[in-house]
């Protein structure tokens, strides 16, 4: 057996990662940065239309190094402009972390235009864009780590965010295709997809019956019974943001309690 320290190799100590789509305190993206930020990594979170302020707090009073960074990546080249931004600010990305997401929810017959391009330019097109910019970077660094948020959609699609599924998965694809021509370069690509999240509990504040209405839903949505609170998508990320996650390219792990499509 060899002589591994294991908890070094999930250290992120030294290494610099951009969050997209982090600055909702309850929120994935905030969570996935306090969680890269408590292993050590430097962060730099990103969003649009939100305030970063409360998160970056969070993780500087925790004792983190945290930067931010705001960007609209529904308008085109906005994904270059935000990498070309990082790079000159704060130096050389480690960690990639795709969260940034936009999800209109309904029928597919009232899909408009506006809200099909909408999420086809934050959920994909921006990301494409991204990759395109950071992962020649990478490759030059000789080592990288890109952490795609898909979602459970990407594999089993619900009708009502058709749209969002397909972009999902369109992502996904990609992020398996580039990992086979990364993964030499020690630049690996994976996707952690979650399945049902309670990101907004806010909105079922005092509100007895719509809090006894979520959990009926979710309950019937897994094994587990519940919806995950975003600090359980974490650790999957920070296994396959480490150097610990040596071995995998091109894989999704699904972080969905036994999702059940109920």
């Amino acid at each position: 057996m060899k002589d591994i320290n294991y908890l070094k190799l999930f250290s992120l100590a030294g290494k610099r990662a951009l969050i997209t789509g982090a600055g909702r305190s309850d929120g994935i993206g905030a969570a996935i940065a306090k969680g890269l930020a408590d292993c050590g990594a430097e962060v730099i979170i990103h969003d649009h239309l939100i305030d970063t302020a409360e998160v970056a707090t969070r993780i500087r009073e925790s004792g983190g190094k945290c930067h931010t960074l705001s960007q609209d990546l529904s308008v085109k080249n906005a994904g270059r402009d935000l990498i070309a931004s990082a790079y000159q600010r704060f130096g050389d990305i480690d960690i990639l972390v795709l969260n940034a997401s936009y999800q209109v929810v309904g029928d597919f017959a009232d899909v408009s235009n506006d809200d099909f391009e909408q999420q086809i330019n934050i959920n994909l097109r921006s990301n494409f864009e991204i990759l395109q910019d950071i992962l020649p970077r990478m490759k030059h660094q000789g080592w990288g780590r890109v952490v795609n948020i898909g979602s459970v959609n990407q594999r089993s699609p619900k009708s009502i965010v058709s749209i969002y599924a397909a972009a999902k998965a369109a992502i996904n694809n990609l992020i398996q295709s580039l990992a086979r021509d990364y993964a030499a370069a020690n630049v690996l690509l994976n996707t952690v997809a979650p399945g049902l999240v309670d990101t907004y509990p806010q909105k079922r504040a005092n509100d007895p019956q719509a809090e006894q209405a979520w959990d009926d839903y979710a309950r019937q949505l897994n094994w587990v019974g519940r919806a995950a609170q975003p600090e359980e998508i974490v650790g999957a990320v920070l296994y396959l943001a480490s150097p610990a996650c040596s071995f995998m390219a091109g894989e999704s792990l699904f972080v969905t309690g036994g999702f059940t499509g109920g």
